[in-house]
């Protein structure tokens, strides 16, 4: 029997995007043979995935995880939005957002990290999944908070379980821990979700971003004719308008409609450190289908 060595394994796993350890099987029931390792993988359904991995996923379920003073959150894709209610690929989200909590928030860690249960990868049990469903699936992407003392927080729109929705809060508060400040981490939480601010505080504005906003507010205020010193005050005010839209600490809160953010913080006499939004396909270009085309595709029309 031919030898079977780690480069044959990697080449079957490109050709074919099946798991490392089915590649190694694979290659060793087909005697080290490629072409019948690959036949091998299609006839277990194992070889599915490589078709299907160039297909837009911009659907799926963003999940999150608490353990102690840590939570995390993790953004899972598939093609579709019926997969996000298939029990197993919920599974897989939820305990990829627990191993999140251990692994921490690089991405291509928690892909390298050892599935729970299994000798794989999580990225092999991904392809496993991608296979059996028969869907396009990505782990986006990863986020951890922790405070030392205080509050780790989170908060799940349009929730399917506990812990699953398509929209994900983290909310990091530092403070006395309590039941009042557990509370008041969701409602940062809900505030978040339903505000989509851009930066905790001020000093966290992307200059560039602020720079082309001064831009735009200084050519609208010239459309007015008031002279240079006038419409620099005017910039001054509008970019304070701004700073309430995109930052956080400046917003007004959403549950009362007049306090502002910071001021509900500092009631409780707590700091907030950070905050984190996942929106499920936020940013993902999703491709324009014409099914009739599709089907006079298939048909040979």
């Amino acid at each position: 029997m031919a030898e079977i060595t780690g480069a044959m394994v990697k080449d079957l796993r490109e050709k074919t995007g099946a798991g490392m350890m089915d590649c190694k099987k694979a290659l060793t029931e087909s005697g080290g043979d490629m072409e019948a390792a690959i036949d091998w993988l299609r006839k277990k359904g194992l070889a599915a995935a490589a078709k299907k991995s160039g297909r837009t996923a911009a659907e799926g379920l963003v999940g999150v995880a608490h353990e102690g003073n840590k939570a995390a959150m993790v953004e899972v894709n598939a093609e579709t939005d019926f997969v996000a209610r298939n029990e197993a690929f919920q599974n897989f989200v939820e305990t990829a957002a627990k191993l999140a909590l251990t692994v921490g928030e690089d991405a291509e860690a928690l892909k390298a990290a050892t599935y729970p249960g299994t000798s794989h990868s999580v990225a092999d049990e991904l392809v496993s999944l991608v296979a059996t469903v028969g869907e396009n699936m990505s782990i986006r992407r990863v986020a951890v908070v922790e405070v030392k003392d205080g509050v780790a927080a989170s908060y799940v729109h349009g929730a399917l379980k506990p812990g699953l929705g398509k929209i994900g809060v983290l909310v990091a508060l530092e403070g006395n821990a309590s039941e009042a400040l557990a509370t008041l981490g969701r409602q940062i939480g809900m505030h978040v979700a339903a505000t989509r601010p851009d930066a905790l505080s001020i000093a966290e504005v992307d200059p560039a971003a602020l720079e082309r906003e001064k831009a735009v507010l200084a050519e609208q205020a010239r459309a007015s004719g008031k002279p240079e010193a006038i419409i620099e005050k005017m910039v001054e005010g509008r970019v304070k308008k701004f700073y309430e839209d995109v930052v956080l600490l400046e917003q007004t809160w959403v549950h009362d409609g007049e306090s502002k953010v910071q001021k509900i913080v500092q009631g409780a006499g707590a700091t907030l450190t950070r905050f984190v939004r996942f929106t499920l396909g936020e940013g993902i270009e999703k491709e324009a289908t014409d099914f009739a085309a599709e089907v006079a595709a298939a048909a040979g029309v």
